[in-house]
């Protein structure tokens, strides 16, 4: 009898990852759940915005497209689709789908679990009255020193309601602020039937949600090692999990496709936002990562085996993200020859100026880039390019050089968003005000952004309500 072998495919990694990659992944070889993950923590807050100006929008519309494209692909090759791409507005992004799929004459095939229960921005207020305490895990501040701030706040929902909606007989899932490792992690417990209180499977499923929740990032993308080698990065292949019963899994991804999996992507993806190795702690379980065993089992195939776990707490971290003024990013490029000293004398001037004008910030940033923008003020004891010469003050910042071109990218940040607009009129002026070779303003004035920042805290579980809807097309 062949062991049971359940394929979850990684298709996103985030809002605004590559477009083909779901589409490749339902396409071009087998695999029975794709597994899309489109939110940071900083997403929350501008879908919150986008749905304040129109109560329809919140949710990741490249998502409604998608499913829009492979949705015949899913129906014909029974593939279940598990998504975060709700936003703050899953109902809403459910009913895209649903439409997408009567337009396309699925009607009765498509099943939308819709999973609910993770924004609570309406019931902060209750709860801070009722004594809750709501602090900062960063730095112990309370809730109430920035609740007048706050944007969104969205609770990091586990596998449980996704176990439900699958068990309900839904092929495509929609939720918000859903953990990226829970939506790997609840196909394997629903095929699988793994008791939530099994903690080394449980580890095991989320440890497999880990390693493809970024993407390509464990099958070749952004990786260091012999990075020059990695084959064909334009057609590159997501990763996808190949899980037995067991809790042991293969990393891989479909044959003919670009990249590579290999012990070490595997690896650098491992590491990746990963604090206390033996106490990586999720919803569904604390996973221990220094149990983690990594061998090779041929070409682009990683064995994944010997995970431990232990149990979960009684708290689910909130996202929390809250107004901290604005900001604006201004560039200008000076050419050789001295174009270090051009920049730095233009950076010099530009404060000058934004001083006599009285304008107040609370930070101002400059990077020369080609010099330190990348690696800070370090001293450097050989030039960066070739026939070139630097040298550096006691402080390390290099106060001379060589280089043919530097870019001056100089940031202000404050609370007054009218400071930072001026600020922005202030850059072009040194084109025929300041030191001599300047380019690369094409793109006029900087713009002002505002600034969100986090807030994340821990609220008891027994606080949070989830709700499962299924709705068919």
């Amino acid at each position: 009898m062949t062991e049971k072998v359940i394929r979850v495919a990684g298709g996103q990694g985030f809002w605004g990852d590559l477009l083909t990659a779901p589409i490749d992944q339902v396409r071009k070889g087998p695999i029975d759940y794709l597994m899309l993950d489109y939110l940071a923590e900083v997403t929350m807050s501008i879908l919150q915005k986008q749905r304040a100006r129109d109560p329809e929008a919140g949710y990741a519309r490249d998502f409604v497209s998608l499913m829009r494209e492979i949705l015949p692909d899913i129906v014909e090759k029974n593939i279940k689709v598990l998504s975060n791409a709700g936003g703050v507005n899953v109902a809403g992004c459910a009913e895209k789908i649903r439409e997408a799929a009567a337009e396309l004459g699925l009607a009765g095939k498509v099943k939308i679990g819709v999973v609910t229960g993770d924004d609570v921005l309406d019931k902060l207020d209750e709860w801070m009255a009722s004594g809750v305490e709501i602090n900062s895990m960063d730095d112990g501040t309370p809730l109430s020193a920035i609740r007048d701030k706050v944007q969104s706040a969205n609770v990091y929902l586990g596998a449980a309601p996704l176990v439900e909606a699958l068990g309900k007989g839904a092929n495509v899932i929609v939720g918000g602020r859903l953990t990226d490792t829970g939506l790997t992690l609840a196909p394997l417990m629903h095929e699988f039937g793994w008791k939530f209180d099994d903690w080394d499977k449980v580890s095991a499923g989320t440890i497999a949600g880990h390693i493809i929740e970024c993407g390509a990032q464990s099958s070749g993308g952004n990786c260091q090692y012999d990075w020059q080698n990695i084959p064909d990065m334009a057609n590159i292949g997501f990763p996808i999990i190949e899980a037995k019963a067991d809790g042991t899994f293969i990393v891989t991804k479909h044959d003919g496709t670009g990249g590579r999996v290999n012990v070490q992507s595997v690896t650098e993806q491992l590491l990746y936002e990963m604090g206390d190795p033996k106490s990586y702690i999720t919803p569904d379980v604390v996973a221990d990562f220094s149990s983690i065993h990594l061998e090779a089992a041929g070409s682009d195939r990683v064995r994944v085996f010997g995970i431990k776990g232990s149990p979960n707490t009684d708290f689910y971290k909130v996202s929390i993200a809250y107004s901290y003024g604005y900001k604006s990013v201004g560039t200008l490029v000076y050419s050789w020859p001295d174009a270090l000293e051009k920049a730095q004398a233009a950076d010099k001037i530009l404060r000058q100026r934004l001083d006599n004008l009285g304008l107040k910030f609370d930070v101002i940033l400059t990077e020369f880039v080609g010099v330190n923008a990348t690696h800070g003020h370090l001293a450097l004891s050989s030039p960066p390019y070739e026939g070139g010469v630097a040298a550096a003050s006691a402080d390390g910042v290099v106060v001379s050089s060589d280089a043919p071109e530097v870019q001056l990218r100089i940031a202000v940040r404050g609370p007054n968003r009218a400071d930072v607009e001026r600020f922005t009129k202030e850059i072009a002026p040194l084109i025929l005000t300041g030191p001599p070779g300047v380019t690369g303003f094409a793109g006029g004035r900087p713009k002002v952004e505002e600034i969100m920042a986090y807030f994340p805290a821990l609220i008891p579980k027994k606080l949070i309500d989830t709700r499962v809807d299924l709705v068919e097309a």
